[in-house]
């Protein structure tokens, strides 16, 4: 897939935004007729401004605003092995929200996580558990709804089994894993390098729809992200889900907020299908895809999980849903299955959402993250913004 692509749909509400060289703070920006127009204001100077709106949608379409290039010419000067940073180039589309994330939402996934724990990071050992639980529980848990007693049955089967799994808590049991993914500020975008801590050697992507909430727990649109993950890390422990999860560029968000209007809703979220495509500079090319249908808990709940009486998000957030795609195709030797390799490009896309593409670096060689929160207001201030 060319790297320049985001295949937009035609109609809908996007919310993006933009920077160059030269300008004076971060653009809010929509898209309308193939052009990105920047709709940045004084009653809506961030995109946390918009999404807490009483109709984001309809603020973003009624908004003024001056274009600053074709979408086509933004997404090709985007991508970060060609950029020129003197002309606009696309950056996450959210700002002050916080970066949340929901773990072992799938529970057709839910085996791979056992493994990575069982497995104790060790590629070569994960095929041999993973037949074991398999026959024991079988393939098929898709229809395993979690907290019911049909789900406390098959947990305790495989307790009896010895694999008991902090994982099986969260993935079959009556709460659900949501935790930190990075920092308001800290998630990357359309085009930018993703990042792999350098003590990982076992890691892969995870093609994931996220939504937007507002503060007030209303969910008002969704973007795709890509929740990078270091398998083997995670595996040796789940107290280390902090170095597996968050590093530098290890959030990618994008290429736009589609919020929600009559041409699109949470039902069109609960019914997408994700596809992922990797490909490598060695010529290795994984395709999946994961299906929002099978997910175990709604949006709504894992939204409700995050944000309520028992906790606030004043600035909104937004929640990566998780993912049922866990790849174990083999790059290189048999047995090993599928790790990343640098210069990796990802891409992730649906019909109704667009296209994130990135590429995979390690952490230490992308972008150094220098742009926070306290920037962002000391220059919409200098603008007479806020």
């Amino acid at each position: 897939m060319a790297t320049d692509t985001i295949k937009l749909p035609t109609e809908g509400a996007f919310l993006g935004r933009a920077m160059a060289d030269g300008w004076a703070h971060p653009a809010v920006v929509t898209v309308r007729g193939g052009s990105v127009l920047d709709i940045t204001s004084k009653s809506a100077p961030t995109s946390r401004d918009i999404c807490e709106q009483p109709d984001p949608a309809g603020f973003v379409a009624a908004a003024q605003g001056k274009s600053i290039g074709t979408l086509s010419e933004i997404a090709a000067n985007s991508f970060s092995a060609t950029r020129d940073s003197k002309k606009p180039y696309l950056l996450s589309p959210i700002d002050l929200q916080a970066v949340k994330a929901a773990g072992v939402t799938f529970v057709v996934s839910l085996l791979e996580r056992v493994i990575e724990e069982q497995a104790r990071g060790s590629v070569e050992k994960a095929e041999a558990i993973r037949s074991d639980i398999a026959s024991l529980i079988g393939y098929d848990l898709s229809k395993l709804k979690p907290g019911s007693d049909e789900a406390m049955a098959v947990k305790a089967k495989l307790i009896e089994r010895g694999v008991w799994s902090q994982y099986l808590e969260v993935g079959i049991g009556p709460d659900a894993e949501v935790f930190t993914k990075c920092q308001p500020m800290g998630s990357v975008g359309f085009g930018l390098d993703v990042g792999l801590h350098p003590v990982s050697t076992w890691n892969n992507p995870e093609p994931e729809v996220a939504v937007v909430s507002s503060s007030a727990g209303r969910i008002v649109g969704a973007t795709l992200g890509n929740d990078v993950n270091l398998r083997d890390v995670e595996g040796r422990s789940a107290l280390l889900l902090g170095k597996a999860k968050d590093n530098n560029a290890s959030a990618s968000l994008g290429p736009f907020i589609r919020l929600f209007d009559r041409s699109f809703s949470l039902e069109d979220v609960k019914s997408a299908v994700i596809a992922l495509k990797v490909e490598g500079e060695d010529g290795f090319v994984l395709d999946g895809a994961s299906s929002m249908a099978e997910i175990s808990r709604s949006p709504e709940e894992l939204v409700s999980s995050a944000i309520g009486p028992h906790h606030q998000y004043p600035d909104g957030f937004v929640l990566y849903l998780g993912t049922m795609f866990a790849p174990v195709k083999d790059r290189g030797e048999a047995g090993k299955g599928f790790t990343h390799h640098v210069g990796d490009i990802v891409t992730i896309s649906t019909d109704k959402l667009g296209a994130l593409v990135n590429r995979v670096r390690l952490s230490p060689d992308c972008a150094p993250w220098s742009y926070g929160a306290s920037h962002l207001m000391r220059d919409l201030a200098k603008a007479d913004l806020i």
